[in-house]
């Protein structure tokens, strides 16, 4: 079911005075067979300072309900009672700090052809419209989360961004809606998966604080394929009009098994760079201002499809965080599988 609403939860008092880490933001998917209790997933994000969650369902029947939300079928009307039980409700009843609804999950992937394309942006305006109508307009914004492929370079550079020729008028009225509604645009970026897919990617672009040659595109040398990939989009933004709409990278990550390059080490490399990142507010060469970066994922999902790879159920970490003299120390490991873990030192960089 693709039309899953995405709730992105923001926290503030959640982590008030935790830690004093405030920038950490992660994914908490639950597609497996035996899931962690809620209230000890909420324990684990107080005690770790996360001031930021995304959930990937709002309730239990929300593939029910949404399954044949296409124009015609409910519109606006299944919208408003879909925001009144999932969004209204919590936030008036449970003081819930919702920032965010997000329509669909990736929409627009190439592997997915026209499924969506017409039934995509009815559901954003009709979510709208529904937080308009509840008095939300102000407090939750909308936006739906892309995978990196709506756009490209054809140059190789990222200056060189545009999104793609085959969805772009769509996109250019996506991005117009987001824009004259506050919202945000999404881009879920996964280095591991450039890697994975190209044979003769360069494995340490993959990583932050590399010894890759760097791609020089212009005045800036891009050192990482984050950066490069999140700046594409960024000029693919402002080639178009919209150099100011905000950005969240909705999902990054790197998987500790089913892949030659899903390991802990790797995982350990990978994530303990990000985190040193967000930690430090370092943002790209194009946007200096960092976005909210959501770490997927919070847990393995032993559920979801290997289709894409074995890996696809080996994204998640529990992140236990303490403080050791000088330095924040991310632990991740899996105890209820009693698997390998690994530890990130955000202070030492990766």
């Amino acid at each position: 079911c693709l039309w899953v609403l995405l709730l992105c939860i923001i926290g503030e008092g959640l982590v008030k005075g935790v830690l004093g880490v405030g920038g950490l933001a992660c994914n908490w998917g639950t597609r497996s067979t035996h899931p962690l209790p809620p209230s000890i997933v909420v324990k684990l994000l107080k005690d770790n300072g996360f001031s930021k969650v995304k959930l990937f369902e709002a309730d239990p029947g929300h593939c029910k309900l949404l399954g044949n939300w296409y124009p015609g079928y409910g519109g606006v009307t299944v919208a408003e009672n879909w925001v009144s039980k999932n969004v209204s409700s919590y936030i008036s009843r449970n003081g819930v700090d919702i920032r965010y609804v997000a329509v669909g999950n990736e929409p627009f992937l190439k592997t997915y052809k026209d499924t969506f394309l017409q039934t995509t942006f009815p559901a954003l305006q009709n979510i709208q419209a529904a937080l308009i109508k509840a008095g939300l307009g102000r407090q939750v914004k909308v936006t739906i989360p892309l995978n990196a492929d709506v756009y490209q370079t054809d140059s190789g550079l990222p200056s060189g961004g545009n999104f793609r020729s085959d969805i772009h008028t769509l996109m250019m009225s996506i991005l117009k809606f987001l824009s004259d509604n506050d919202g945000a645009l999404t881009i879920n970026i996964y280095p591991f998966l450039s890697l994975q897919a190209d044979p003769d990617f360069p494995k340490e672009y993959a990583f932050f604080n590399n010894t890759s040659k760097p791609v020089v595109d212009g005045s800036i040398s891009y050192t990482n394929v984050l950066d490069a990939n999140f700046d594409t989009c960024i000029a693919a933004l402002e080639k178009n009009g919209f150099s100011s709409l905000p950005v969240i990278v909705g999902e990054v990550g790197w998987p500790t098994d089913g892949d030659p390059n899903a390991n802990i080490e790797d995982a350990r490399r990978f994530n303990q760079g990000l985190v040193s990142r967000i930690l430090a507010g370092q943002g790209s060469p194009k946007r200096s201002t960092p976005p909210d970066i959501y770490i997927f994922g919070l847990i393995d999902e032993d559920a979801k499809s290997i289709q894409p790879g074995n890996f696809e159920r080996h994204w998640g970490c529990s992140i236990l965080m303490a403080q050791s003299n000088t330095h924040w120390i991310l632990v991740v490991e899996k105890p209820w599988y009693q698997q390998k873990g690994c530890t990130i030192w955000p202070g030492n960089g990766a």
